[in-house]
């Protein structure tokens, strides 16, 4: 799989994954390396938004350039992703990747990890179920549930 890591340009190829989730940094594991890695001998692309040279000086205002690029990378990715995997990760709160999975809840396109352990596990699982989203706990369960779905797709 061809992994594409925020800002870089691309031109997808199909199927496209997109990794939201945790990304705090300091806090979140780098758990998009994991998915990766389990994705190397699958075709297509992976976005990743992780970008390890972030700016802590780039604010989160919209008319930042470098926080806009970002953001418009990151929802240009999401709209294009025939499947989105989501992790939050226990140790962080992950405010955005809430927003993420709102707002596309009803694609069809979710996969979600969510540890019992994250601050709003029972939110999560909830509405998750209550819109026919697949929840898994752990890291694995859910990447092994992404390449089955992989698998499904190129068939």
């Amino acid at each position: 799989m061809h992994h594409i890591h925020a800002p870089e340009n691309y031109i997808p190829t199909a199927p496209v994954v997109f990794l939201a989730g945790s990304i705090e940094m300091g806090a979140a594991t780098h758990w998009q390396e994991r998915v990766a890695a389990a994705l190397a001998s699958h075709s297509g692309t992976l976005l990743n938004p992780r970008r390890d040279n972030w700016d802590a000086d780039v604010g989160t205002t919209a008319d930042d350039p470098r926080f806009r690029a970002q953001v418009e990378w990151e929802l240009a990715g999401l709209d294009c992703a025939d499947i989105i995997f989501l992790y939050l990760d226990s140790a962080t709160r992950a405010p955005i990747s809430l927003l993420e999975l709102g707002l596309h809840m009803r694609s069809g396109k979710l996969i979600v990890v969510c540890p019992p352990g994250y601050f709003r596990h029972g939110n999560v699982v909830v509405t998750c179920q209550r819109y026919g989203v697949p929840v898994y706990e752990t890291l694995d369960a859910g990447i092994t549930q992404l390449t089955a779905r992989l698998d499904k797709l190129v068939k």
